[in-house]
């Protein structure tokens, strides 16, 4: 029987990294993609195929899709497209230029390999499209303006993909985590130093809560859950006959969904504002 093939990107910690070790362990050959060189050379010293692809970088993505097709022979099974930042911020306080880098990685990168793989999962006749979207794909949330408004882009977009490829034996599956334990927070951090002028801001007093979370990086969230959840969910996906449109992964994202199916949006607002 042929080995199964599966790109997943943002491997280098976290759900991804976590992903790519789940999936070889259960027989499937995975090409493990970073954005980082360095962080390839690691993962290949660890017995992965590791192209290089940065989602911010056209050329990296076709390269590196080019990089795994030609390993394979020109064939893909699954697509597991996983990379994403966050900005956290007011939404007042978001300048265009942050809002643009998050739009950049957790939609258009994720936009753009996907069709570039389509063309191989049409002539092969078969494929799966994994997007991972989050509980912020479903509810919106304080300081992260920026980070939901691209989960929900990516909702509307691979839903309407799914529609779109009913038929054609490609499926396409939305994962939905909660927290999870990563790296983001720690990475979010530097980069809302970077380009968010907080300390000019209006309600700069308010940014206390945040930045207190930045300083407790190590702190685990309510319900958080190791990223080996999302990697059963994301096995679950692309080996299942029939897929789940969606994953619900931890208890905050089952009582986002519960919640936004039963209450208006101003209750709905009421209990996200106290949480």
């Amino acid at each position: 029987m042929t080995q199964k093939t599966i790109l997943i990107t943002g491997c280098s910690s976290g759900i991804g990294y976590d992903a790519a070790h789940g999936m070889r362990a259960a027989g499937w050959r995975v090409f493990a993609s970073c954005r980082k060189a360095t962080d390839c050379g690691r993962l290949m010293s660890e017995g992965f195929d590791s192209p290089l692809i940065d989602y911010t970088d056209s050329d990296s993505i076709y390269s590196g899709l080019a990089d795994v097709l030609e390993a394979t022979g020109g064939t893909l099974d699954a697509v597991y497209n996983n990379g994403a930042i966050a900005i956290p911020a007011f939404v007042e306080d978001l300048p265009r230029a942050a809002l643009r880098d998050v739009f950049e990685t957790n939609l258009f990168g994720v936009h753009e390999l996907t069709r570039a793989v389509l063309p191989v999962m049409r002539n092969q006749g078969h494929g799966r499209i994994v997007n991972c979207s989050s509980v912020l794909g479903l509810v919106g949330g304080r300081w992260k303006g920026a980070y939901v408004a691209s989960k929900f882009a990516m909702e509307g977009l691979t839903d309407s993909l799914r529609l779109e490829l009913r038929g054609s034996g490609i499926d396409v599956v939305l994962i939905e985590p909660g927290p999870i334990t990563s790296k983001m927070r720690k990475n979010s951090a530097v980069m809302f130093e970077q380009l968010i002028d907080w300390r000019g801001s209006s309600r700069a007093e308010e940014y206390g809560g945040l930045l207190a979370r930045f300083a407790s990086k190590d702190a685990p969230d309510t319900f958080e859950l190791p990223p080996s959840a999302v990697t059963a969910k994301v096995r679950r996906a692309v080996e299942a006959k029939r897929p789940k449109p969606r994953y619900y992964v931890t208890k905050p994202t089952y009582f986002a969904g519960f919640l936004r199916r039963i209450l208006s949006t101003r209750m709905l607002d009421a209990v996200l504002a106290r949480g």
